[in-house]
């Protein structure tokens, strides 16, 4: 799985929006990747923010 997969099933897991901090934290990936891996998957359109500065994946509000 790479830090992209990670970072977002991370996120699908969890039942609040995160953070990249908090998802770095339940990773154990570095913060720098985690926010490489947030920025491809908002360019995707795979994590959308309900909160600022909070993230979560676009497939599970569908």
């Amino acid at each position: 799985m790479n830090e992209k997969e990670t970072v977002l099933a991370a996120m699908e897991k969890a039942a609040t929006p995160l953070s990249a901090g908090k998802v770095a934290e339940l990773t154990g990936l570095d913060r720098k990747a985690v926010d490489k891996a947030f920025a491809q998957l908002k360019k995707e359109g795979a994590i959308v923010s309900p909160v600022r500065c909070k993230w979560e994946s676009a497939r599970k509000r569908d």
